[in-house]
C-alpha cells in the first residue's frame, strides 16, 4: 500500500510565492503619507518664517548700532559733526555706509555699515525712518536725520507684533 502526500498547488517561477501589495494596503500607506505630510508642510513653513524673523531682527539690531556708533563718534569728536540740527545723528542710512570724514589725526573717512541690509520680507533695502523729532510710533519720517529704523513689510510676527513696531 502507498502512501500519497496530499497535492499542493505548484509555484511559479523560480519557486518563491509571488506577492503584491492589496488595493487595502495602498489606500492605508497613501493616507499615512497624506497625515504625514500635512503636518510637515506647516512646520515648514513656520521654519522659513522663523528664519526671516531672526534675519530681520539682524538687520535691525545692525542698522540700530551703526546709527548709535555714528552718534558716539559725533560726540567724541572722531568725525566731522552733521548740521546742528541733526543733533549728532546721521543724514541717512546710505550716509554710514559711504562714511563720514575723520576728525584730527585720524584720515580718510569712518564707515559704520558695510551695506544697507535687504528686508528679508520686502525683499528691497528700503527701511521706515524715524529722526529724533518724529513720535516712537511714527510712520511718516520728518527728515533731518535718522534716529531709527523700522521695517515696512505688512503683517505681524510669530510673536504677534507688526513687523513695523520691532
Amino acid at each position: 500500500m502507498t502512501i500519497h502526500a496530499p497535492k499542493t498547488p505548484r509555484r511559479r517561477g523560480n519557486g518563491m510565492a509571488q506577492r503584491a501589495f492589496t488595493l487595502m494596503e495602498l489606500l492605508i500607506t497613501c493616507t499615512v503619507l497624506m497625515i504625514l505630510a500635512s503636518a510637515v508642510i506647516p512646520m515648514a513653513k513656520n521654519g522659513i518664517k522663523r528664519q526671516k524673523e531672526l534675519e530681520l531682527r539682524r538687520d535691525l539690531r545692525e542698522m540700530r548700532m551703526a546709527i548709535d556708533a555714528y552718534k558716539l563718534a559725533v560726540d567724541q569728536q572722531r568725525i566731522k559733526p552733521p548740521p546742528p540740527e541733526n543733533m549728532g545723528y546721521p543724514e541717512s542710512l546710505d550716509l554710514l555706509v559711504e562714511g563720514a570724514q575723520a576728525n584730527g589725526s585720524l584720515t580718510g573717512k569712518i564707515r559704520f555699515l558695510r551695506r544697507v541690509p535687504v528686508d528679508p520680507f520686502t525683499g528691497h533695502s528700503e527701511w521706515g525712518l524715524r529722526s529724533i523729532n518724529d513720535e516712537a510710533n511714527s510712520t511718516s519720517w520728518g527728515g533731518g536725520n535718522v534716529f531709527d529704523v523700522y521695517s515696512q513689510a505688512r503683517g505681524t510676527g510669530m510673536n504677534n507684533i507688526a513687523y513695523s513696531h520691532w
